[in-house]
């Protein structure tokens, strides 16, 4: 491209340059060459009212008179009637530029000039234009140069740029140019930059969350095939299946929930359900696991509450406090439910040290733990209640209590709100 850009505008400039030059040349050499005339047939005029002015006074006339007003490049020749032809000046070889004038007294007067003083002026002339010509090249040439490397540096950047989104590096560049339709691209990579960059955030989060969430499923539906290969007893078979077919759905609903949110997480299947259903299912699941380790769940407080939210989104929220108690608490885990104002609230405490002071409110930014795990369930928790319409929050640090904050009625539609279509 650079190459390209220096040619065309070398070639732009050379025939402007052939157009105007040419043209400016055959001007010169005719202005040139009348002005020569011009000035002969004047100096052939004042030589002639010479000679008149010296025939009248004297009655003849020399070469010694006229000598002096004769230049040295040019050849005179004046013939007074019945004398002989005075010359004066040297007679030019080649050609000549002559010009005749006859006196009043019937005196002629010829006046020549070498056209070789023509040529010269011409060469100069000539001289003078291919100079400017030559300027006007390089100049074009310097222009080319700085105009190619202006718009080839840019492209070859954009290049780079788009090469380095196709490799997986969606880092936006947000380097401009001075050129509009070149700034218009950058700002279209950078926008492109941006949003993939939100995708693969997007994706590495639905799988952080994803492997986070399905544990908890994954292990309590582990527990349950182990009670199955150590009873023999027919009705206990039965009952753990049960629960681990509820565990199935339970984990069918975490991959379902979590895909929902990774597309919208304002998308949700909002019902009025009973709390005590899922805090028993919750306690049920639970109980062989800290029984385990020599610790109990508990629950208390207001019966037969209901709440409108998706139930396996307040389980998996419930699910992460819990196994957040087992793992960093200490003690007997309580769930205890209330009600304040419209909304009624699931507490989950422990009778562990509690949130250390350095977390704080910091308990709920991903990546942010009290010991080796991974710094999410808090966080994918948070954003679970906040997409039913919830919040959970921190209400107490030491000891620890989280409250779980639930609608007891559906959200009233906007009057202007508009259907989304799917």
């Amino acid at each position: 491209m650079r190459r390209r850009l220096i040619q065309s505008t070398l070639a732009v400039v050379l025939v402007v340059i052939a157009v105007f030059g040419v043209s400016l040349v055959i001007v010169e050499t005719r202005t040139i060459s009348s002005t020569a005339q011009e000035r002969v047939d004047s100096e052939a005029v004042r030589l002639a009212s010479i000679v008149d002015s010296r025939l009248i006074a004297t009655g003849a006339v020399t070469a010694e008179m006229l000598r002096d007003q004769v230049p040295e490049d040019r050849y005179a020749v004046i013939r007074v009637p019945g004398e002989r032809p005075i010359a004066i000046g040297t007679k030019p070889d080649g050609d000549t530029i002559k010009a005749t004038r006859k006196g009043e007294e019937g005196e002629t007067v010829t006046v020549q000039e070498p056209r070789s003083t023509v040529t010269r002026e011409v060469g100069r002339t000539l001289l003078i234009i291919g100079a400017v010509a030559l300027l006007a090249v390089i100049a074009a040439v310097l222009l080319a140069l700085r105009q190619a490397s202006r718009l080839a540096s840019p492209l070859t950047d954009l290049a780079e740029t788009a090469e380095r989104l196709g490799s997986g590096d969606p880092r936006p560049r947000h380097k401009r140019y001075g050129v509009q339709e070149l700034d218009r691209v950058a700002d279209v990579l950078d926008a492109s930059a941006e949003r993939i960059a939100r995708m693969l955030t997007a994706e590495r989060r639905l799988a952080a969350d994803a492997s986070h969430q399905l544990r908890t499923p994954l292990t309590a539906l582990s527990m349950r095939l182990e009670e199955i290969t150590l009873t023999d007893d027919p009705d206990t078979v039965k009952e753990e299946a049960t629960i681990a077919l509820t565990q199935v759905e339970r984990l069918t609903d975490v991959v379902e929930r979590l895909l929902t949110n990774s597309r919208d997480p304002r998308t949700g299947s909002a019902v009025t359900f009973d709390l005590d259903e899922v805090i028993q299912q919750q306690l049920a699941e639970w109980r062989p696991a800290y029984r385990s380790v020599g610790r109990a769940i508990v629950s208390s407080g207001k019966r037969h509450l209901e709440a409108v939210g998706t139930p396996g989104a307040v389980a998996q929220v419930l699910a992460a406090l819990i196994e957040n108690s087992l793992m960093h608490g200490g003690g007997t885990v309580a769930l205890r439910t209330r009600v304040t104002g419209n909304q009624a609230v699931i507490e989950v405490t422990d009778e562990g040290p509690g949130v250390p002071a350095d977390l704080g409110a910091r308990i709920f930014e991903r990546a942010i733990s009290g010991r080796n795990s991974t710094g999410i369930g808090l966080a994918v928790a948070r954003d679970l209640a906040e997409a039913d319409g919830g919040r959970l929050e921190m209400l107490q640090a030491s000891p620890p209590v989280f409250g779980l904050f639930l609608s007891r009625t559906p959200a009233r539609p906007s009057r202007d709100a508009t259907p989304t279509v799917r």
